[in-house]
Formats: C-alpha cells, structure tokens, sequence
C-alpha cells in the first residue's frame, strides 16, 4: 500500500477522472482508484478549510454524450486517467487533444498503474519520433505511478505550446479564462444548444 504522504495544498478545486467501468483483473488498479479518492478528498478537504464550507455534488442533466463530455471538462481544473477500457481511452485522447489545439490549458494526468499504460506511451513516443505529435504536444501528459506522485506532478505542471501564428514555443502556466471559445462555438453548433460557459473556466 502506498505509504501515508502529507496533504499537498492544491490549486484545484475539481478534478475531473476518468476510469473503467469494471474494477478489472488485478487488484493494484482498485488499489489505485482508492488511493487517488483519499488524495483527492484531502485536497477537498484543504480548499473546505480555506473557504470555510465544503462542496456538496451537484447532478446536471444534460442532452447526450458530448454535453456531458464538455460539461465535466468545464467544470475540471485538472483530468487524470485511471486504467480503463476503450471509453477511458477517448475520454483521455480528447482532453489531451482539446489541449493540443488551445482549446483549454488544464493539466491532464496518467496515472500508470503496474505500468498498465507503457504501451500507450510507447506509442505516442513513436508518433513524436515519426512527425505526427510535436515534442512539445507530448509533454502534455503527466505521468506517474502513484497517486501522490501524479498529484505532485499535477500542482507543479507547467505545459509547453507552440503559438500557432509565430511558431515560436512558449512556456506557460495553465490559466483557465477564455481558451475555450472555438470550442464552444462548435459545440454550439453541432448540439444545438448554448453553452453557459468556457470549458477553460
């Protein structure tokens, strides 16, 4: 079991995770998932502190796939990706793309139990090295073992992007206003509705 590590005083109010539908095989992956809640809820509790009342759930309604999609993407200051199936997998690749074309500048974390996700890095190792994905997009995720280390990682995540009309690279802290315009235009459109906010917020 993961040793018991101090409360880290996060950044992040929400954290949007994305996981299996299943527990799966090996029990490491459970294992991971509580770890990362208990995490999770001493961050919550840090900002219940601070701000003196605590977060309470919230249930929204929403009209499909891609408004509940947009709407927890919103919502989230950070993403993190535990083992999972093929809906984990396009959750994480959409959010990791969002953030490749500017859509939003959120820290989006792998968290590689068991090495569960060498392959997929592997993979994306090899589309940097044959020109599909630039080095600086494949910084975009990261990665650690356990959920202490991936939430340390978290809080001190600075991304790298290149700004597409000067092609020069730039470092930056994620900043959540206003990133997210295009993609609520085209959400917009496709869906027919308005979105009530940037997914950058």
């Amino acid at each position: 079991m993961e040793n018991q590590q101090p409360s880290l005083k996060s950044r992040f109010r929400r954290v949007c995770v994305f996981c299996g539908s299943s527990p799966g095989k090996n029990p490491s992956y459970q294992l991971a998932a509580i770890q990362l809640g208990h995490q999770l809820s001493d961050t919550q509790d840090s900002y219940a502190k601070r701000d003196n009342r605590r977060n309470s759930g919230e249930v929204r309604a929403v009209s499909g796939m891609h408004q509940r999609k947009a709407e927890m993407a919103r919502q989230a200051d950070a993403f993190i990706a535990l083992p999972g199936g093929y809906g984990t997998l396009e959750e994480l690749l959409e959010v990791i793309t969002w953030a490749q074309l500017g859509i939003h500048d959120k820290p989006v974390g792998l968290l590689n139990v068991d090495g569960y996700y060498n392959s997929l890095l592997s993979f994306i190792d090899k589309a940097v090295d044959e020109g599909f994905i630039t080095p600086s997009a494949r910084h975009i995720i990261v990665s650690a073992q356990s959920a202490h280390e991936l939430m340390c990682k978290l809080e001190t995540f600075v991304s790298s992007s290149v700004n597409i009309y000067t092609g020069i690279e730039q470092e930056y802290e994620p900043r959540h206003s206003g990133v997210a315009s295009k993609l609520s235009w085209e959400m917009e459109q496709q869906l027919g509705y308005t979105i009530k906010s940037d997914i950058a917020r």
